[in-house]
């Protein structure tokens, strides 16, 4: 088109919506003034509410363990006054303890849920993080309910001891996950031989009551809270067994391991009859000393006051006390955000410092 064409086109639009010639152009104009104005207000109020915001995320585990419920609560009862604190959180599933760890000190989650052994060693720099090196800016926020180690079978089958399980289909959780490291540690613990377990397999949680029950896997170890759906829902597919260990391999155990301790699964559970004698962890929610202790304060004060509403969400955390909150687990410094809020509660003395690196 010509150039002469292309001014003579614009000429007449600007013509036909001006002021001057077209009257009601004033209202046209002044109504896109005011739609302007009312949409960059809109952008400056939405621009300072998010700056005022913190986004973080809780990493958890399985969707049929106790962590990811235990996650989303959490998460709920900070968001509901986030509006006030201006902290806002989500749960995101995870493979487990070693995943979140490892997650957190690399800066993908601010937060996870985590067994006491697994922080213990990420913070020292042994065992699975070994490689990694020590971790010494891990902080622990708050601990939850005792996971217990169990050993799942068939109520048909020949396995009556751990140690039956030698040679056999056993899945002992996917890679990342505590289950998974606490296998090696206990199999490592008890003297077991790689060719004791060279049938090993990494199933999704979600996986295992079809395995097992479908004779797909001899057994399934976990580490989890109980009761556990995970166990329930096995137990509606086929018949099952839990096998527990012998005092004398708890007591060394325990002994080599100081993280661990003797813990029973309580007889009448799952149609047990009898305690179950095992081993087990405290599962901690953990964060990184970068984390601002406005934020951890925060997070601490919301669980506390809602501290009943917590207990109700599962049977594995039924059972718990205020103080269980801080004073079951002391495997790594606590954050002095968390520090504060409970020596405020008079949970922690008041007189307690800050542990440092």
């Amino acid at each position: 088109m010509p150039l002469r064409l292309i001014k003579k086109y614009y000429s007449q639009i600007e013509t036909q919506f001006s002021p001057k010639h077209n009257p009601r152009a004033r209202f046209r104009a002044a109504g896109l003034a005011c739609s302007a104005f009312f949409v960059a207000q809109l952008f400056v109020a939405e621009t300072s509410y998010a700056a005022d915001q913190s986004f973080v995320t809780i990493g958890t585990g399985g969707v049929t363990g106790v962590y990811y419920p235990s996650g989303a609560a959490t998460c709920r009862i900070v968001n509901a006054n986030r509006v006030e604190h201006g902290v806002r959180c989500s749960a995101e599933s995870t493979l487990g303890s070693i995943s979140n760890l490892n997650k957190i000190k690399s800066g993908e989650l601010e937060f996870g849920f985590v067994q006491s052994d697994w922080q213990k060693h990420a913070y020292q720099g042994t065992s699975a993080f070994q490689a990694n090196g020590p971790f010494k800016e891990l902080r622990a926020v708050f601990s939850l309910h005792s996971e217990v180690a169990t050993v799942v079978v068939r109520s048909g089958s020949d396995f009556h001891a751990f140690d039956d399980l030698k040679g056999h289909r056993v899945d002992v959780g996917g890679k990342g996950s505590g289950s998974a490291a606490s296998w090696n540690a206990l199999s490592e613990g008890l003297g077991w031989s790689d060719q004791d377990q060279t049938k090993l397999s990494d199933l999704k949680p979600s996986e295992l009551a079809e395995a097992l029950c479908s004779d797909k896997i001899d057994a399934y170890f976990v580490l989890i809270g109980h009761p556990a759906r995970l166990i329930e829902e096995t137990q509606e597919q086929c018949g099952i067994r839990l096998l527990g260990f012998e005092q004398a391999s708890l007591a060394g155990l325990t002994k080599t391991m100081p993280s661990y301790m003797k813990i029973a699964i309580p007889g009448g559970l799952y149609g047990l009859s009898e305690p179950t004698n095992s081993f087990g962890v405290v599962a901690s929610l953990v964060t990184s000393s970068k984390m601002p202790d406005r934020i951890v304060y925060t997070l601490v004060k919301a669980v506390h006051e809602n501290f009943a509403a917590l207990t109700q969400l599962h049977l594995a955390l039924s059972n718990l006390k205020v103080d269980d909150l801080v004073k079951r687990d002391k495997a790594v410094p606590l954050h002095p955000g968390a520090l504060k809020y409970f020596q405020e509660q008079g949970l922690v003395a008041a007189t307690s410092p800050v542990q440092q690196d």
